[in-house]
């Protein structure tokens, strides 16, 4: 929960305007202020307080603990002109809910965490989202402060993770060069400046009824050290649904701070393992608890898993461990028309996160400003559509966090298309919606969208010809407001002059067309004719153009296309 903390009436009203926008994550807290920050600070994520910085952190001050586990702390002036990032930037979310705030409010953000500032990779937060843990949180400061001063960092990883850029990696230096190592690594005997524990084994628990917790865990003490990995990459305990409530089996898993992942004993009679057990198999269903437990736990999670412990037990329990091979991340991310303020933040958050983008060159130089220094880019020129969505999809499954843009919505005649053919369910899949040229240029015409509608591709270097002209006739004869893509190139001119044809022979000569070129780009052009006028003299049309042809009821009013919804409205 995110606590509002006010102090004065404009604080009050600047704090009713977040809690409308958030009612579902605020809690307005009041009395004096010094008691609402007490009573906050152990129930709530975040704090936004409206006041001064100087009286917030004189207030906090004696309840700061630990960066790690303190909320976030975000100060918003009385005018509500700047939210400022005081405290927990990215420990405790405070950067990101300072920009949440502006945006809600209006205001600047204000972060000045050092790597926010230069737009590096904090380190403090490196692969929070993926479950890294860091093995010496101390060591981050000293490692930050290298980079920041333009020292290399030697980047080694057992595996390979779905993980943003670091500035200024170590490919390019022999190892001697970098004074600074940064390790990804689930073995006890990793070594480097700084060690993250990825979340990659999985320990799969069978017991008997009433075993002892201790002997539990020290079994599976025994079995991680035998593997020579860490206790703080483990993400789950596994085991067979009989045994989810096992008291010993749940006080481990309590005490090693380790959720429980439970099976059907059919769904883990399925997994081929290494030590199957008739015994076992007579008492609970299945041939195999430990080993098929943690293998199947370790295969939701991954691509695929190794056993790397094999079934060890003691009286009362039996103990495996497997690793995972994660899952690459594809982020197919819709840009938008081309001006920076209708890119969704969505996308330029998914676009700093990514390790490598993959696009075409004029849209990668588009977003070249926002993405993390380091990031890897993948540019190629027009008609390599398939070749920039398989590249991305072989990046992605080796396990790369990738971003392929587009522009518009990358799902409407972009990129999301080719790409998901191509992906299997080794990958995770995202898509980020984009706000599409259709969109944009009918913002600029008016309203010609304003009822049912079809979008058409002209392009027929992938479907033939006749197939479109057959789709158009039959949007024509249902008297649809028609949206054109890529209408009319120097090599392609007679297609759009036909399509012409077919519209006109379902509608009036006077219906309005809009034609909208470069939408939200500075070539913007918008034009509103008709259909007849058009016919005359499509030269001003071309790729970069929309063309938006009204059904038989859009009208022209002021200047603006308009298709009525057609609602009776109800007195």
């Amino acid at each position: 929960m995110i606590a509002l903390v006010t102090a004065t009436a404009a604080g009050r009203a600047l704090a009713e305007r977040l809690a409308a926008a958030w009612p579902d994550e605020t809690l307005a807290y009041d009395g004096p202020v010094a008691d609402q920050i007490r009573g906050a600070w152990p129930e709530s994520r975040a704090l936004v307080c409206f006041l001064a910085t100087g009286a917030t952190i004189r207030l906090i001050a004696p309840l700061l603990r630990d960066k790690h586990t303190d909320p976030g702390v975000v100060c918003v002036d009385e005018a509500g002109r700047f939210a400022v990032a005081l405290a927990g930037g990215h420990g405790g979310g405070a950067n990101d809910l300072a920009a949440r705030v502006a945006d809600v409010l209006g205001a600047q953000p204000v972060v000045t965490t050092a790597t926010d500032a230069v737009g590096v990779t904090p380190l403090d937060t490196y692969g929070a989202d993926l479950g890294f843990r860091l093995a010496d949180p101390a060591a981050v400061a000293r490692v930050t402060a290298a980079l920041l001063d333009g020292a290399p960092l030697r980047v080694e990883s057992d595996q390979v993770w779905p993980l943003p850029a670091i500035l200024d990696s170590c490919d390019t230096y022999s190892s001697h060069d970098c004074p600074r190592s940064l390790r990804i690594s689930d073995r006890a005997d990793a070594d480097g400046d700084l060690i993250y524990r990825p979340p990659s084994l999985v320990v799969g628990v069978g017991a008997s009824r009433n075993a002892p917790a201790d002997e539990i865990d020290e079994l599976i003490a025994k079995a991680l050290a035998e593997a020579g990995v860490v206790a703080e990459s483990v993400r789950c305990l596994a085991t067979v649904d009989l045994k989810a409530d096992e008291p010993g089996i749940v006080e481990v898993a309590r005490r090693r701070g380790w959720p429980i992942r439970s099976y059907p004993a059919e769904t883990l009679r399925d997994v081929d393992v290494p030590n199957p057990s008739e015994v076992v198999r007579a008492a609970v269903g299945t041939a195999s608890v430990a080993e098929a437990a943690a293998l199947m736990a370790a295969r939701e999670a991954g691509k695929h898993a190794d056993l790397i412990a094999p079934k060890r037990a003691s009286a009362m329990a039996t103990v495996a461990v497997a690793r995972l091979t994660p899952r690459g991340r594809l982020s197919i991310v819709g840009l938008g028309p081309g001006a920076e303020d209708l890119r969704t933040p969505r996308a330029t958050q998914t676009l700093r996160r990514a390790g490598v983008v993959v696009g075409l060159d004029q849209y990668v130089e588009q977003v070249r400003p926002v993405l993390t220094p380091g990031t890897r880019i993948i540019a190629s020129g027009l008609g390599a559509e398939e070749e920039r969505a398989r590249t991305a999809v072989e990046l992605a499954t080796a396990g790369h966090a990738v971003a392929l843009i587009g522009s518009g919505d990358a799902g409407v005649y972009a990129m999301a298309s080719p790409a998901l053919q191509l992906a299997g369910d080794d990958v995770y899949v995202e898509a980020v919606p984009g706000v599409t040229a259709a969109l944009a240029a009918s913002a600029l015409l008016g309203a010609p969208l304003g009822h049912d509608h079809a979008y058409l591709s002209l392009s027929d270097l992938h479907t033939p010809w006749p197939v479109i002209a057959g789709r158009l006739r039959a949007c024509a004869a249902a008297d649809l407001v028609v949206c054109l893509y890529n209408p009319r190139s120097r090599k392609r001119q007679a297609q759009f002059d036909e399509a012409l044809a077919i519209l006109r022979e379902h509608r009036p000569d006077t219906t309005p067309v809009g034609l909208v070129r470069q939408a939200s780009r500075p070539e913007q052009r918008v034009t509103v004719t008709t259909l007849a006028d058009l016919a005359a003299d499509p030269s001003s049309v071309d790729m970069f153009t929309v063309v938006i042809v009204g059904s038989s009821r859009t009208e022209t009013r002021a200047g603006r296309m308009v298709t009525p919804r057609e609602y009776r409205w109800l007195p």
